[in-house]
């Protein structure tokens, strides 16, 4: 079975470092210590994901990383109602950037529409200012 990925806006989020961060507080992880993502929904196509599925976070209008699904986690708040973790494998992986406009909750992604990751060596290289990003990927330039 073909895989599909995610997308889901990183709110509040300034730039990937601060996604990083937020993901190792305790309040953004399971009980075995992996990040995760509390969402309202269970997604539909959970069998596809979790062949190989990521999510790819949405940081300032641009995605700009992504995460593999490990697992979705029934979590129960503080109002009764059950939710779905989405638990991620540590560590971001950053991707081209690829504008996205604002939108509430997830999207389905299909593999063939989901931005290439950078390579192995510009992992570590600094995020260029998100409106220098987004131009350059209008553009056809990262």
């Amino acid at each position: 079975m073909a895989h599909i990925n995610l997308v889901k806006l990183s709110a509040g989020t300034e730039n990937v470092d601060e996604l990083a961060r937020w993901q190792r507080t305790r309040r953004a992880q399971t009980a075995d210590g992996k990040p995760r993502h509390v969402t309202r929904m269970w997604p539909k196509r959970a069998d596809e994901i979790l062949t190989g599925g990521s999510i790819y976070w949405v940081v300032k209008g641009l995605i700009q990383c992504r995460q593999r699904i490990l697992r979705l986690d029934p979590v129960e708040g503080a109002d009764g109602i059950t939710r779905c973790a989405i638990v991620l494998e540590e560590g971001l992986i950053r991707t081209r950037p690829a504008q996205r406009r604002p939108f509430q909750g997830w999207r389905y992604l299909a593999p063939e529409d989901s931005p290439a990751d950078l390579p192995e060596s510009r992992q570590a290289e600094d995020a260029l200012p998100p409106e220098l990003s987004a131009a350059l990927s209008e553009i056809g330039v990262v």
